[in-house]
């Protein structure tokens, strides 16, 4: 039914890297490729080439230096008049927003880069597009909002056979069901999403899945079967030197240890994922392992009037990057804890 995973944002010259490639050789390779284009005057393929520098360093924490490849890879796509390659620029540019906590432009870059891909002709970048503006609605707890979106883009991808698509969907599907605590359904999908992800060798969209498999087994309290696809998935993660990823790994290896009450391990993972998100810039990450590593120093004795304090900043910290189920975290961390909003001491 799928055909093998490919990735669409290695284009022109590089559309036969694997989507496998580690982020280092994809990052040489495109800014050589970039180089011999400049040189040869093709902005069309210095657009290709700067779309996937941008999109390796994205990947990679490298932030600025994605954002100046991406407004490049726009410029050179806008010069050689190709609004295919301009809406996967601003693609680029609308999720490397999302990973810096900036959504509301997100929301504004995603929604250019669907309408140039749809004038276009795009059907890809479209897609793509569409899937980001579902992705930061759902990030941000909106899921009535954007619940249908991931349900039409799944649909879309399953027709098309585009495996890695429909990886994502699934997964983010899957994920808003754990969220509401749907966990049979959740744990059904992810399972699906690692299956196609394995058989069409999408080693990224594999990982993505076992983490979702990992969290909802611990819910259950299934600890040691949890950290062992976490274990395998963070292979995968320091294969590819996916960064963004790693870091979420190593948050959910705190929440599973907190959830076995093996709080100071919990500690240690979180304070380890807090520095690698903070070192790549990505808020959102950096405010959910701060949330886990609070709770962890609660329960290891940690004064209550400081953990509240520390609970009532990050509620306003999710509250300015607009996450409405993270901050709903935050109250359920306060009352799990005895805390008030206030910053009072713990309930008789």
């Amino acid at each position: 039914m799928y055909g093998k995973a490919f990735a669409p944002e290695y284009r022109g010259s590089l559309e036969d890297l694997s989507v496998n490639a580690s982020l280092e050789e994809v990052l040489a390779k495109a800014v050589e490729q970039q180089r011999r284009a400049e040189l040869a005057g093709s902005a069309l393929d210095s657009a290709h080439a700067g779309l996937a520098v941008a999109e390796a360093s994205r990947r990679l924490g490298l932030v600025a230096e994605a954002e100046r490849a991406w407004k490049a890879s726009y410029r050179a796509a806008r010069e050689a008049g190709d609004q295919g390659a301009m809406a996967w620029a601003v693609w680029s540019g609308g999720t490397l927003a999302r990973q810096r906590g900036e959504l509301a432009l997100a929301r504004r870059w995603l929604t250019i880069a669907a309408a140039l891909a749809e004038r276009g002709g795009d059907v890809v970048a479209r897609g793509y597009s569409l899937a980001g503006l579902a992705e930061t609605g759902r990030i941000q707890g909106d899921y009535e909002a954007v619940g249908a979106l991931h349900e039409q883009l799944l649909a879309e991808a399953r027709r098309r056979g585009e495996a890695r698509h429909t990886v994502w969907a699934l997964e983010g599907i899957a994920q808003m069901h754990r969220n509401s605590g749907s966990y049979d359904t959740a744990l059904a999908m992810f399972e699906e999403a690692a299956e196609i992800a394995g058989g069409t060798d999408d080693a990224r969209g594999h990982a993505w899945a076992l983490r979702g498999i990992a969290d909802v087994l611990s819910l259950r309290g299934g600890t040691a079967r949890a950290l062992a696809l976490l274990s395998e998935a963070e292979g995968t993660c320091r294969r590819m030197k996916l960064v963004s990823a790693l870091a979420y790994n190593h948050k959910m290896r705190g929440n599973v240890l907190f959830r076995a009450g093996r709080y100071a391990e919990a500690e240690e993972c979180y304070r380890g994922a807090l520095a690698e998100f903070e070192e790549m810039a990505e808020p959102r990450g950096a405010a959910l392992a701060r949330l886990g590593l609070v709770k962890s120093r609660a329960r290891l004795g940690h004064d209550p009037a400081a953990t509240a304090a520390e609970l009532d900043d990050l509620h306003r910290t999710l509250g300015r990057i607009g996450l409405l189920h993270a901050r709903e975290m935050v109250e359920a961390a306060r009352a799990e804890l005895g805390l008030s909003p206030a910053g009072a001491r713990p309930a008789a």
